[in-house]
């Protein structure tokens, strides 16, 4: 029972980080992504509560895998922890993002700040998991 706590825990943590590095990176993001905003500088059509749903969802499974990882690897240590999940999100996540936004003639600053908010994520869900 307490692993899918710490699960739940892990996810929901990076789904407040992603609302933190956004807003702090809105503009710039906006700029890179190419996103259609409204007169008043936001995404076009809004952003739906299915969308955050979906986004909870995928950072359930992410943190669900890598508990699994850290399970079956003997990661149990803090250090150990944020070490393993940094390394997920710079040599897994960003990677794909980066072969996902070159494909798709994207700016680099669009991978630095999608790429970057995977590796300091993962890194916080790798603290979480190592925590309980």
């Amino acid at each position: 029972m307490l692993e899918i706590v710490n699960v739940l825990v892990a996810a929901l943590v990076a789904f407040g980080l992603g609302a933190v590095w956004y807003m702090a990176l809105a503009n710039p993001w906006k700029a890179a992504s190419g996103v259609k905003c409204d007169a008043d500088g936001n995404p076009e059509g809004g952003q739906s509560p299915m969308l955050f749903g979906f986004t909870f969802v995928m950072q359930l499974v992410v943190a669900g895998m890598m508990r699994h990882v850290f399970a079956s690897s003997g990661i149990d240590s803090v250090g150990s922890g944020l070490l393993s999940g940094a390394g997920i999100g710079l040599f897994f996540i960003a990677p794909w993002v980066a072969i996902n936004n070159a494909y798709g003639m994207r700016p680099p600053m669009l991978t630095i700040i999608d790429g970057g908010y995977a590796v300091l994520a993962c890194a916080m869900m790798g603290v979480v998991l190592t925590l309980f």
